[in-house]
């Protein structure tokens, strides 16, 4: 039974010995290597819907906390401000909780509410780009149109100590 353990034990170690070998080799080759993620090959809808989700998701906990603030408040109101029913901030020890049926209420609105502001900023991203291009249309013919970039884009920028 002691080989099995001890057998056990250095597999295990063995284990670790070559995850870490393998995640500090992955580093160092990491390090020379560029981590950021290229998107110049998706199509534009594809851009949009990838920000739509990352607005949609990063909205939610916020969403989530008025929605679960303001359907408490209109229990504590609907309940002829009965304490039993008072908002998280104001309720008491004897607070009576939601029933399953209001906290899957309470996570549609959360998630209708984060669909909403996704769709808002989806305006607003579209309104922003249909105007720029219409200032870009409206140029007379010829003239140079002048894009800047970070210095740290430029091929030939080598960032220099700061001696």
């Amino acid at each position: 039974m002691r080989r099995v353990k001890a057998f056990l034990f250095f597999l295990v170690l063995l284990c670790f010995v070559s995850t870490f070998g393998l995640q500090a080799q992955s580093s160092t080759t990491a390090a020379t290597e560029s981590t950021q993620f290229d998107m110049t090959g998706f199509p534009l809808w594809a851009k949009d819907l990838r920000r739509g989700e990352i607005v949609a998701f990063g909205s939610f906990p916020f969403a989530y906390f008025f929605a679960n603030f303001g359907f408490d408040t209109y229990r504590f109101f609907n309940h002829g401000n009965d304490t039993r029913y008072a908002p998280w901030p104001f309720n008491s020890a004897a607070t009576i909780e939601q029933t399953q049926d209001e906290k899957i209420m309470t996570l549609g609105i959360a998630a209708g509410g984060a669909i909403i502001i996704a769709l808002v900023d989806y305006a607003i991203v579209r309104y922003k780009r249909n105007r720029a291009q219409a200032e870009q249309s409206n140029l007379p013919e010829g003239t140079p149109i002048i894009i800047r970039r970070p210095l740290w884009e430029e091929e030939d920028f080598t960032p220099t100590g700061g001696d």
